[in-house]
């Protein structure tokens, strides 16, 4: 077995174990002491090249709660919106790109050719009906999968004061737990926020 291959089954095994046991897999790795040469940085092929991370999807019940919160409290901008009939896309992100002088028809060009877009998606009527009990958050059973998206801060603690006073939701503040260089907070619908400083070493 080559070395590549091996460093990588290490920690395939190791985020395995870490699932079983239901911890994080960033507190499992950084207490398991794992040592290795090999470089998990693998080569993009030509094939891969010009690929992207472009973004990731979260379902929401109210756009009136969620559009405010990561606006206002996190300081995305919308780059775009489209009503689908039965229900709507909301495509946000942050504007380190000048995406937000665009004209529409040019951000909706260019929202598909840059990297970390947050799509929120309403279906219509879920923020009026009584029944409705709401997105599980992928944090707890039943559906436990999806954990969290991350927002990098130039100062963490700066940042998590503005949350207290803006009445944010922490689900883990710098306070609490071992990893006092993060923090937790809750969007709308439950879903976790992980804020993290510019440099963090795991």
């Amino acid at each position: 077995m080559c070395l590549l291959t091996e460093g990588m089954n290490n920690v395939r095994l190791l985020l395995s174990s870490a699932r079983r046991r239901r911890i994080h897999p960033t507190l499992f790795l950084q207490h398991s002491h794992l040592h290795t040469t090999v470089s998990l940085n693998m080569p993009r092929t030509d094939e891969t090249s010009s690929f992207k991370f472009n973004h990731t999807m979260i379902r929401v019940k109210d756009p009136k709660l969620s559009l405010p919160f990561y606006m206002d409290t996190l300081g995305m901008d919308l780059l775009a919106e489209q009503n689908m009939g039965d229900f709507t896309l909301y495509f946000l992100g942050y504007d380190h790109d000048g995406i937000s002088k665009l004209s529409t028809e040019e951000k909706n060009r260019a929202r598909f050719n840059r990297e970390g877009v947050l799509e929120l998606t309403h279906n219509h009527g879920t923020e009026s009906d009584s029944s409705f009990q709401g997105y599980a958050n992928g944090n707890a059973d039943p559906g436990r999968g999806f954990g969290h998206i991350a927002i990098t801060v130039d100062n963490i603690e700066e940042a998590c004061a503005r949350f207290e006073r803006l009445q944010v939701p922490f689900k883990k503040r710098l306070s609490d737990g071992k990893m006092r260089h993060i923090a937790f907070i809750l969007d709308p619908d439950g879903y976790w926020v992980e804020i993290v400083p510019g440099s963090l070493k795991l």
